[in-house]
Order: structure tokens, then C-alpha cells, then sequence
């Protein structure tokens, strides 16, 4: 059966593929950077398999981006500013979401096929930080290289739920209206260990590369 369940499969397709071609990457290239398999990379670009929050997470690390910048770009898609794979820079030109009201139901959500993991995506590519807002089913865990937080400054705040984080060895359990902003980059693990529903949102600038 498809796990193709939202309409960025396709974009996320194009975007990885923009994203490999950009830096002049074969896809066994992209595999070894990513530790994600070539034939899987394969069925990504092609739109016939909606990669789990944990491959997406493998292949923005790969690209020095985040997950967030990474759905952001697929999202505004048709933009074609230049950078590496930074997105459009505020006021930059290209066909992406204009500044201004935009409606709760014409956010594009992308959804874990994993996990059943939704995340919605708050600002567009042209917006100079990234939040994301993100449900987390009850029992769900998600990790992240640490190369998925180079060049970034983060903050993770629960709005509904507990949330079980994990940085690096360090574990915290985070209550409804709490926030933690993350340090140095470190491999991470948003886990929900409750028997409910969990909502937070992840507010991202990035930071300066050397």
C-alpha cells in the first residue's frame, strides 16, 4: 500500500531532488551522506514513497538544513532563489507564500507515515525564522541527527501534552507551556511517552555558518 497520504509528497520530491542536484550529488552520493538507502532516495524523488520523519530528518542533515527549512522549501517549491538550499532570503523574489493573513486551512500539514507525526508549517520560505507547529501522537518517537541542528538557534515549546526530549544524553520532560532552547548541535528525540496527544511548536533562526 502507498504511504502517500498529503499533497507535499510531490514537493518534498522536487525539493530533495533540487537539493541533490544543487550541490551536483548522484544519488549514491546522497545515500553516503545521508546513510539513507539509494533505491529509497530514488523512490522520494520520483513521488512514489513519502519518506518517514525519520529519513527526512537523515537527508535535511545531509543538506546542512534543518527539517523545518527543508519542508519550508517544498512548500514554496516554484521558488527559485539561489543559496545552499537556505531558501529564498527575506524580500528575495520568486513565487513563494506572499507576506500577509494566511488561513489555518491553506497550510500545507505533512504527516509521518510512520508516526502518524503531523507537522504544519506557521511562516512561508520568505520569512526570516521558521515555526513550525507539531503534533505528536501519543507513544510516537522521532530522532534527529545532530547535523539536522547545524547552523541553527531552536526553541522548542510545548503547547498541549508532555513532551520527553531528549539532547544528547541529556533527557527533559517537558509540561504543557514550557520551552527549551537548544545548545550546540546534538542528536535529538522528541518522544511522547504519555498516553495522550502531544502539540508543540519549534521556532527557528538560523545561525552563522563558519
Amino acid at each position: 500500500m502507498s504511504n502517500i497520504v498529503d499533497p507535499l509528497v510531490g514537493q518534498i520530491a522536487a525539493r530533495v531532488r533540487t537539493e541533490r542536484e544543487r550541490r551536483r550529488w548522484t544519488l549514491a552520493q546522497l545515500a553516503d551522506a545521508s546513510g539513507v538507502s539509494r533505491a529509497m532516495i530514488h523512490r522520494i524523488e520520483r513521488g512514489e514513497s513519502s519518506p518517514t520523519a525519520v529519513v527526512l530528518g537523515k537527508l535535511s542533515a545531509a543538506f546542512q538544513l534543518s527539517v523545518s527549512s527543508l519542508l519550508a522549501l517544498a512548500e514554496g517549491s516554484t521558488d527559485t532563489g539561489e543559496g545552499e538550499g537556505e531558501g529564498a532570503e527575506p524580500g528575495g523574489h520568486g513565487t513563494g507564500t506572499a507576506a500577509g493573513v494566511r488561513r489555518k486551512t491553506d497550510a500545507a500539514q505533512w504527516r509521518d507515515p510512520a508516526t502518524g507525526y503531523r507537522r504544519r508549517q506557521i511562516t512561508g520560505p520568505h520569512f526570516p525564522a521558521e515555526i513550525a507547529e507539531i503534533d505528536l501522537p501519543a507513544g510516537a518517537r522521532v530522532p534527529y541527527p545532530a547535523a539536522a541542528f547545524a547552523f541553527v538557534r531552536q526553541v522548542v515549546w510545548v503547547l498541549d501534552g508532555r513532551l520527553t526530549f531528549h539532547e544528547g544524553d541529556t533527557v527533559h520532560e517537558l509540561e504543557a507551556g514550557d520551552t527549551i532552547e537548544l545548545g550546540d548541535p546534538a542528536p535529538c528525540v522528541f518522544a511522547n511517552t504519555s498516553g495522550a496527544a502531544c502539540r508543540y511548536a519549534v521556532v527557528l533562526a538560523r545561525g552563522e555558518r563558519p
